[in-house]
């Protein structure tokens, strides 16, 4: 028997409607359940082939739970490893790199230091930074936002300098982005399951949570919900999330990649709406079933995006070695030929190269701790 196991919270309806879908379709050699832990040994294997995690980034002992579970051979989605390294703004620099949209992004230090650290540990720190140089890349209205994160924590609407100076001095030690505005037309929120399961939501970020969904929307370009679809594909394949919302704000007909590090997203029937929860339960139920169907004891069962597939076997072919010309036979002769002195060729002249040289990024130090407040929004904007 090949157990699937759900790791979940505070959550009700998903978690159980998802273990009652499982059992329902009578499967022979599977079952889904709850996990129950009693105790974690190194090394031990656990009794699940598969779990789903949905509560390990609030909790980190189920963290090191999952780590220890999936170095033993549980299939565990989302990947703990990964799950564990992962923030916005690599996210967001990682999108570039596979040609998705995304607003124009820096990275903030914290206002204030880090515990157990002085003025020495920012001599690698310029200050002060080229802030004119980021309010003129970035411009007005802003985001300010924690680089790693979720929930609508911590997200500042800035409209000038001043606003931003007065905001970044009340966010004591969070690490903080400053991300372009995106004036969008149409907002998504993307199930993305199993790397190629699809799920497109019409979804409204400045209405109250319960009423983001938006139901029977005006009707949509096919072109448009396919680069939605094929950029929420390319994302989560380059990340290696099995279980991911990705969120998009649409400007001038190209979607922006607003967020997408959602690796326990909301999958409540009282805010996703009934349609949106059939599908991902039944998605999540198949996605599940597959891989006890497919898990091999003893090995690793994780799944790892190209990012990291790339790092360690790079795709890159190796250009295929020239052969040497085949000698000629000289023909034979009678009489024999006086052999011609050997001729000496001039040795090949070698081109000098010039190494650049690289630019030192800008830095700055950091100051005073004050209560984080929520941002402020307005209609119709990204965050």
């Amino acid at each position: 028997m090949k157990k699937i196991g759900i790791l979940f919270g505070q959550e009700n309806t998903f978690p159980q409607a998802f273990i009652d879908r499982i059992n329902e379709k009578k499967i022979n050699g599977i079952m889904a359940e709850a996990v129950m832990i009693d105790k974690v040994m190194q090394a031990d294997p656990t009794e699940y082939a598969v779990i789903i995690d949905r509560i390990s980034q609030d909790v980190p002992f189920y963290r090191a739970y999952l780590k220890n579970a999936a170095i033993s051979g549980t299939a565990v989605l989302n990947n703990p490893f990964w799950w564990s390294a992962d923030e916005k703004f690599f996210n967001n620099a990682l999108a570039i790199k596979t040609g998705v949209p995304v607003p124009k992004t820096v990275l903030l230090p914290s206002k204030e230091r880090p515990d157990d650290t002085t003025e020495n540990s920012f001599r690698n720190l310029k200050y002060p930074m080229d802030w004119d140089g980021i309010f003129e890349h970035i411009g007005f209205p802003a985001y300010m936002k924690p680089f790693a994160g979720g929930g609508w924590k911590n997200v500042y609407k800035l409209n000038n300098a001043d606003e931003f100076f007065k905001s970044h001095s009340e966010t004591g030690q969070l690490i903080m982005m400053l991300q372009e505005e995106i004036v969008f037309n149409e907002y998504f929120r993307c199930y993305c399951l199993g790397g190629n399961e699809v799920r497109i939501m019409q979804y409204e970020p400045r209405n109250p949570h319960h009423l983001r969904y938006v139901h029977d929307g005006p009707p949509l370009s096919k072109k448009l919900l396919d680069t939605v679809k094929d950029y929420t594909i390319k994302l989560n394949a380059a990340l290696g999330y099995d279980f991911n919302t990705v969120e998009f704000a649409v400007r001038d007909g190209i979607p922006y990649a607003i967020d997408f590090c959602n690796p326990a997203p909301d999958a409540d029937i009282n805010s996703v709406g009934q349609e949106n929860f059939e599908w991902v339960v039944e998605t999540a139920a198949n996605m599940a079933i597959k891989r006890a169907q497919e898990h091999k004891p003893g090995q690793m069962n994780l799944t790892w995006g190209t990012f990291v597939q790339n790092a360690v076997a790079p795709t890159t072919k190796k250009p295929a070695a020239k052969k040497a010309p085949a000698k000629k036979t000289p023909a034979k002769t009678t009489t024999p030929a006086a052999k011609a002195p050997a001729v000496k060729k001039a040795p090949a002249k070698a081109a000098a190269t010039k190494a650049k040289k690289a630019t030192p990024a800008k830095t700055t130090t950091a100051a005073t701790k004050k209560p984080v407040k929520k941002a402020t929004t307005t209609k119709r904007k990204s965050k």
